[in-house]
Protein backbone atom coordinates (compact mmCIF):
# COMPACT_ATOMS: atom_id res chain seq x y z
CA UNK A 1 0.00 0.00 0.00
CA UNK A 2 1.42 3.37 -0.99
CA UNK A 3 1.42 6.48 1.13
CA UNK A 4 -1.38 7.91 -1.00
CA UNK A 5 -3.86 5.08 -0.48
CA UNK A 6 -4.86 5.78 3.16
CA UNK A 7 -5.60 9.40 2.26
CA UNK A 8 -7.65 8.40 -0.76
CA UNK A 9 -9.67 5.75 1.04
CA UNK A 10 -10.40 7.80 4.15
CA UNK A 11 -10.71 11.43 3.05
CA UNK A 12 -11.86 11.28 -0.56
CA UNK A 13 -15.57 11.72 -1.18
CA UNK A 14 -16.95 8.46 -2.54
CA UNK A 15 -20.60 9.55 -2.63
CA UNK A 16 -20.57 12.18 -5.37
CA UNK A 17 -22.95 14.12 -7.59
CA UNK A 18 -23.98 13.76 -11.22
CA UNK A 19 -25.03 16.19 -13.92
CA UNK A 20 -24.98 19.92 -13.22
CA UNK A 21 -24.20 19.37 -9.51
CA UNK A 22 -21.09 17.40 -10.50
CA UNK A 23 -19.90 20.30 -12.68
CA UNK A 24 -20.33 22.67 -9.73
CA UNK A 25 -18.50 20.28 -7.38
CA UNK A 26 -15.50 20.13 -9.72
CA UNK A 27 -15.31 23.93 -9.64
CA UNK A 28 -15.83 24.60 -5.93
CA UNK A 29 -13.92 21.71 -4.33
CA UNK A 30 -10.40 23.07 -5.07
CA UNK A 31 -11.47 26.52 -3.81
CA UNK A 32 -12.78 25.03 -0.56
CA UNK A 33 -9.59 23.04 -0.05
CA UNK A 34 -7.60 26.24 -0.48
CA UNK A 35 -9.62 27.76 2.38
CA UNK A 36 -8.98 24.74 4.60
CA UNK A 37 -12.52 23.31 4.21
CA UNK A 38 -13.90 20.07 2.78
CA UNK A 39 -16.79 19.72 0.39
CA UNK A 40 -19.61 17.57 1.75
CA UNK A 41 -22.33 17.88 -0.86
CA UNK A 42 -23.61 19.94 -3.78
CA UNK A 43 -27.34 19.94 -4.45
CA UNK A 44 -29.34 21.85 -7.05
CA UNK A 45 -33.05 22.11 -6.31
CA UNK A 46 -36.03 24.01 -7.65
CA UNK A 47 -36.92 25.06 -11.16
CA UNK A 48 -34.17 25.05 -13.76
CA UNK A 49 -35.88 27.97 -15.54
CA UNK A 50 -35.58 30.29 -12.54
CA UNK A 51 -35.86 30.38 -8.76
CA UNK A 52 -33.57 27.40 -8.19
CA UNK A 53 -31.24 27.00 -5.19
CA UNK A 54 -27.64 25.84 -5.35
CA UNK A 55 -26.69 24.38 -1.97
CA UNK A 56 -23.02 23.88 -1.17
CA UNK A 57 -22.42 22.01 2.08
CA UNK A 58 -18.94 22.23 3.57
CA UNK A 59 -17.04 21.70 6.82
CA UNK A 60 -13.67 21.92 8.49
CA UNK A 61 -11.71 18.67 8.88
CA UNK A 62 -12.95 18.45 12.50
CA UNK A 63 -16.59 18.67 11.31
CA UNK A 64 -17.28 22.25 12.43
CA UNK A 65 -18.45 25.12 10.22
CA UNK A 66 -19.33 28.55 11.62
CA UNK A 67 -21.21 31.51 10.19
CA UNK A 68 -17.83 33.22 9.61
CA UNK A 69 -16.78 30.17 7.60
CA UNK A 70 -19.98 30.51 5.58
CA UNK A 71 -19.20 34.16 4.86
CA UNK A 72 -15.64 33.38 3.80
CA UNK A 73 -16.82 30.55 1.57
CA UNK A 74 -19.48 32.70 -0.08
CA UNK A 75 -17.00 35.50 -0.81
CA UNK A 76 -14.58 33.03 -2.38
CA UNK A 77 -17.07 30.99 -4.40
CA UNK A 78 -19.40 33.68 -5.75
CA UNK A 79 -16.93 35.25 -8.23
CA UNK A 80 -15.63 31.84 -9.32
CA UNK A 81 -19.15 30.59 -10.07
CA UNK A 82 -19.95 33.81 -11.93
CA UNK A 83 -16.92 33.35 -14.17
CA UNK A 84 -17.31 29.60 -14.76
CA UNK A 85 -21.11 29.90 -15.09
CA UNK A 86 -21.92 26.16 -14.68
CA UNK A 87 -25.68 26.79 -14.42
CA UNK A 88 -27.50 28.62 -17.21
CA UNK A 89 -30.49 29.90 -15.22
CA UNK A 90 -30.50 32.31 -12.26
CA UNK A 91 -30.21 30.70 -8.83
CA UNK A 92 -29.79 31.43 -5.13
CA UNK A 93 -26.45 30.38 -3.66
CA UNK A 94 -26.79 28.65 -0.28
CA UNK A 95 -23.73 27.84 1.84
CA UNK A 96 -24.43 25.54 4.78
CA UNK A 97 -22.89 23.31 7.41
CA UNK A 98 -23.60 19.55 7.36
CA UNK A 99 -25.88 19.82 10.40
CA UNK A 100 -26.36 17.22 13.11
CA UNK A 101 -28.19 14.66 10.96
CA UNK A 102 -25.40 15.08 8.44
CA UNK A 103 -24.68 13.21 5.22
CA UNK A 104 -21.95 10.56 5.30
CA UNK A 105 -19.86 10.78 2.13
CA UNK A 106 -16.36 9.59 3.09
CA UNK A 107 -15.05 6.41 4.74
CA UNK A 108 -13.77 8.62 7.55
CA UNK A 109 -17.35 9.83 8.15
CA UNK A 110 -18.45 6.27 8.89
CA UNK A 111 -15.49 5.86 11.25
CA UNK A 112 -16.09 9.18 13.02
CA UNK A 113 -19.78 8.48 13.62
CA UNK A 114 -19.55 4.81 14.49
CA UNK A 115 -22.20 3.81 17.03
CA UNK A 116 -24.89 6.14 15.72
CA UNK A 117 -27.90 5.28 13.60
CA UNK A 118 -28.01 5.93 9.87
CA UNK A 119 -30.30 5.56 6.88
CA UNK A 120 -28.77 4.45 3.59
CA UNK A 121 -30.30 4.65 0.11
CA UNK A 122 -28.28 2.63 -2.39
CA UNK A 123 -27.84 3.75 -5.98
CA UNK A 124 -27.04 0.11 -6.83
CA UNK A 125 -29.16 -2.57 -5.17
CA UNK A 126 -27.42 -5.05 -2.85
CA UNK A 127 -29.01 -8.53 -2.95
CA UNK A 128 -32.22 -6.98 -4.26
CA UNK A 129 -32.38 -4.29 -1.54
CA UNK A 130 -31.75 -0.56 -1.84
CA UNK A 131 -32.70 0.75 1.62
CA UNK A 132 -30.84 -0.03 4.82
CA UNK A 133 -31.17 1.27 8.37
CA UNK A 134 -28.90 0.47 11.26
CA UNK A 135 -26.00 1.51 13.47
CA UNK A 136 -22.70 2.52 11.89
CA UNK A 137 -19.85 0.13 12.73
CA UNK A 138 -17.17 2.03 10.83
CA UNK A 139 -15.58 1.35 7.46
CA UNK A 140 -13.48 -1.39 5.92
CA UNK A 141 -11.52 0.08 3.04
CA UNK A 142 -14.10 1.64 0.74
CA UNK A 143 -17.07 -0.17 2.31
CA UNK A 144 -19.36 0.94 5.13
CA UNK A 145 -20.17 -1.57 7.85
CA UNK A 146 -23.65 -1.47 9.38
CA UNK A 147 -25.48 -3.42 12.07
CA UNK A 148 -28.97 -3.46 10.66
CA UNK A 149 -32.09 -2.69 12.66
CA UNK A 150 -34.38 -3.53 9.73
CA UNK A 151 -33.03 -7.04 9.03
CA UNK A 152 -35.50 -9.90 8.76
CA UNK A 153 -34.99 -13.22 10.49
CA UNK A 154 -33.40 -14.82 7.41
CA UNK A 155 -31.14 -11.81 6.63
CA UNK A 156 -27.68 -11.06 8.07
CA UNK A 157 -27.60 -8.47 10.84
CA UNK A 158 -24.29 -6.98 9.66
CA UNK A 159 -23.64 -5.84 6.10
CA UNK A 160 -20.81 -4.27 4.13
CA UNK A 161 -22.02 -1.69 1.63
CA UNK A 162 -19.76 -0.28 -1.13
CA UNK A 163 -19.67 3.44 -0.40
CA UNK A 164 -19.26 4.33 -4.08
CA UNK A 165 -22.59 2.58 -4.79
CA UNK A 166 -24.49 4.51 -2.11
CA UNK A 167 -26.85 7.18 -3.41
CA UNK A 168 -27.34 8.89 -0.05
CA UNK A 169 -26.49 8.15 3.58
CA UNK A 170 -27.24 10.38 6.56
CA UNK A 171 -27.40 10.13 10.33
CA UNK A 172 -30.74 9.72 12.09
CA UNK A 173 -31.52 12.56 14.49
CA UNK A 174 -31.69 11.13 18.03
CA UNK A 175 -31.13 12.53 21.52
CA UNK A 176 -27.81 10.68 21.78
CA UNK A 177 -26.64 12.13 18.49
CA UNK A 178 -27.60 15.67 19.52
CA UNK A 179 -25.70 15.38 22.79
CA UNK A 180 -22.63 14.00 21.03
CA UNK A 181 -22.74 16.68 18.33
CA UNK A 182 -22.94 19.41 20.97
CA UNK A 183 -20.07 17.87 22.92
CA UNK A 184 -17.88 17.75 19.82
CA UNK A 185 -18.81 21.30 18.85
CA UNK A 186 -17.81 22.54 22.29
CA UNK A 187 -14.54 20.63 22.18
CA UNK A 188 -13.72 21.93 18.71
CA UNK A 189 -14.60 25.50 19.70
CA UNK A 190 -12.37 25.30 22.75
CA UNK A 191 -9.46 24.00 20.68
CA UNK A 192 -9.90 26.62 17.95
CA UNK A 193 -10.40 29.60 20.24
CA UNK A 194 -8.06 28.38 22.98
CA UNK A 195 -10.60 29.46 25.59
CA UNK A 196 -11.04 27.71 28.94
CA UNK A 197 -14.52 26.62 29.95
CA UNK A 198 -15.75 25.63 33.38
CA UNK A 199 -17.27 22.18 33.77
CA UNK A 200 -19.13 20.74 36.76
CA UNK A 201 -18.34 17.38 38.34
CA UNK A 202 -20.55 15.51 35.85
CA UNK A 203 -18.55 16.90 32.94
CA UNK A 204 -21.36 19.20 31.77
CA UNK A 205 -20.85 22.85 30.95
CA UNK A 206 -21.45 24.95 34.05
CA UNK A 207 -23.05 27.68 31.94
CA UNK A 208 -26.71 27.19 31.18
CA UNK A 209 -26.56 28.45 27.63
CA UNK A 210 -25.78 25.85 24.98
CA UNK A 211 -24.83 26.28 21.33
CA UNK A 212 -27.64 26.23 18.83
CA UNK A 213 -28.45 22.92 17.21
CA UNK A 214 -29.68 24.43 13.94
CA UNK A 215 -27.64 24.16 10.77
CA UNK A 216 -25.48 27.14 9.84
CA UNK A 217 -26.89 28.45 6.56
CA UNK A 218 -26.07 31.51 4.51
CA UNK A 219 -28.21 32.30 1.46
CA UNK A 220 -27.34 34.96 -1.08
CA UNK A 221 -29.56 35.66 -4.10
CA UNK A 222 -27.78 35.51 -7.40
CA UNK A 223 -27.90 38.29 -9.96
CA UNK A 224 -30.54 37.36 -12.54
CA UNK A 225 -29.08 36.55 -15.93
CA UNK A 226 -30.44 38.43 -18.97
CA UNK A 227 -33.06 36.51 -20.88
CA UNK A 228 -33.17 36.92 -24.65
CA UNK A 229 -36.65 37.90 -25.78
CA UNK A 230 -38.23 36.06 -28.69
CA UNK A 231 -38.35 38.02 -31.95
CA UNK A 232 -41.68 39.77 -32.59
CA UNK A 233 -43.75 38.19 -35.36
CA UNK A 234 -43.49 39.98 -38.69
CA UNK A 235 -46.53 41.97 -39.80
CA UNK A 236 -48.05 41.35 -43.22
CA UNK A 237 -47.98 44.32 -45.57
CA UNK A 238 -51.44 45.52 -46.55
CA UNK A 239 -52.74 48.09 -48.99
CA UNK A 240 -55.61 50.51 -48.38
CA UNK A 241 -58.84 49.65 -50.15
CA UNK A 242 -61.33 52.53 -49.99
CA UNK A 243 -64.09 50.38 -51.41
CA UNK A 244 -64.13 47.98 -48.44
CA UNK A 245 -65.50 48.69 -44.98
CA UNK A 246 -66.95 52.10 -44.32
CA UNK A 247 -64.51 52.57 -41.44
CA UNK A 248 -61.53 52.63 -43.77
CA UNK A 249 -60.50 48.98 -43.49
CA UNK A 250 -57.48 47.61 -45.28
CA UNK A 251 -57.19 44.70 -47.62
CA UNK A 252 -55.32 43.39 -50.65
CA UNK A 253 -55.42 45.52 -53.83
CA UNK A 254 -57.95 44.02 -56.29
CA UNK A 255 -56.74 42.81 -59.65
CA UNK A 256 -58.54 43.38 -62.97
CA UNK A 257 -61.44 45.70 -63.78
CA UNK A 258 -63.63 44.43 -60.99
CA UNK A 259 -66.91 42.57 -60.95
CA UNK A 260 -69.17 45.58 -61.73
CA UNK A 261 -66.96 47.39 -64.27
CA UNK A 262 -68.77 48.67 -67.40
CA UNK A 263 -67.94 46.73 -70.57
CA UNK A 264 -65.93 48.50 -73.23
CA UNK A 265 -67.97 49.67 -76.27
CA UNK A 266 -67.50 47.69 -79.46
CA UNK A 267 -67.30 49.12 -82.90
Amino acid sequence: MTAEEPRLTQDTRLIVETGAAARVAAIVEPVLEGLGFRLVRVRLSGSQTGGSTLQIMAERPDGTFTIDDCEATSRALSPVLDVEDPIAAAYNLEISSPGIDRPLVRPSDFDRWAGYETKVEMAVAQNGRKRFRGFVLGSEGTKAKLKRTDAKADEPAEVLLPIEEIGEAHLVLTDDLIREALRRAKAAGRAMDDEDEEFDEDGEDAAEDEPETDDVVLVRPATPRPVRADAAPKKMKTHPHPGRNAGGGQGPKPKGPGRFAKPKPTR
